[in-house]
């Protein structure tokens, strides 16, 4: 394949417009400016001119999570798409050749944003925005939850005592800040019941494969017609789904 000149890549953008690209649709409804004072409040970022790489934008960042919950992702495959779409590098403000977020960066943002309740702070007024332009959901309600892997832990039987125990990564490990950073002490296992529900021919179900899954659980509340997010939650994997969310339905 031959490489695309800026000129072609431009082109090519410009089609996606004429085509109506939906991302710039929500870009132009939604004003992401709005909310960069709370998510740089709630990221409570130090100050980056001591050194190391400076972070993500944080608006870059929570429209990262709009995406991944309006397509059901997991952060390795929002990874993925970030770096696969040219849709998705335009609406996020990345450039083609840059450095965009990996997996753990999404999964790191999520935790911070969810510890200090400013994802649910953001939702709020992104769904605020969305009435006042006139996207008010008619149709109905969807509120449903997906698991999201996250990386196995391999720790020993006292680390995971401890934190069952609801110990947090400095206090297990506080000789080892470097091994503390690495870990996740929120995430916890499941059991996903996969495969469709299929029958023998006198017609008693077939067992069904029970598949384990460690990592978290993402609600999400979603206009049926529209497909416009009014509100999401992320739990660990082993909450019911949408129960956090059920106040949200009008």
């Amino acid at each position: 394949m031959k490489p695309m000149s800026l000129f072609s890549l431009s082109v090519h953008l410009e089609r996606l417009s004429k085509n109506g690209d939906p991302l710039e649709v929500l870009s132009t409804t939604v004003d992401f400016e709005y909310f960069r004072d709370w998510l740089v409040e709630g990221l409570g970022y130090g100050d980056v001119s001591k050194g190391g790489r400076p972070p993500f934008d944080p608006v870059s960042m929570f429209k990262v999570l709009i995406l991944q919950a309006q397509h059901n992702l997991s952060n390795a495959k929002t990874e993925f798409m970030i770096r696969d779409r040219l849709s998705w590098i335009r609406f996020l403000g990345f450039e083609l050749s840059g450095v965009t977020p990996d997996e753990n960066t999404i999964r790191h943002f999520r935790n911070r944003m969810t510890e200090t309740g400013t994802l649910k702070r953001v939702m709020k007024a992104f769904d605020w925005q969305l009435k006042k332009k006139g996207y008010i959901p008619m149709s109905g309600q969807i509120v449903d939850a997906t698991l999201v892997p996250a990386p196995k832990q391999r720790n020993t039987e006292d680390e995971k005592e401890a934190v069952k125990a609801g110990k947090t990564a400095k206090e297990i490990w506080p000789d080892e800040p470097s091994k503390a950073a690495q870990k996740d002490t929120n995430a916890r296992r499941t059991l996903k019941i996969g495969g469709k529900l299929r029958y023998r021919q006198d017609g008693t179900p077939l067992p069904q494969i029970a598949l384990p899954v460690f990592g978290y659980k993402s609600h999400i509340c979603i206009d049926r017609r529209f497909d416009f997010i009014r509100g999401c939650h992320v739990t660990s994997a082993v909450d019911a789904d949408g129960r956090q969310l059920k106040h949200v339905v009008t």
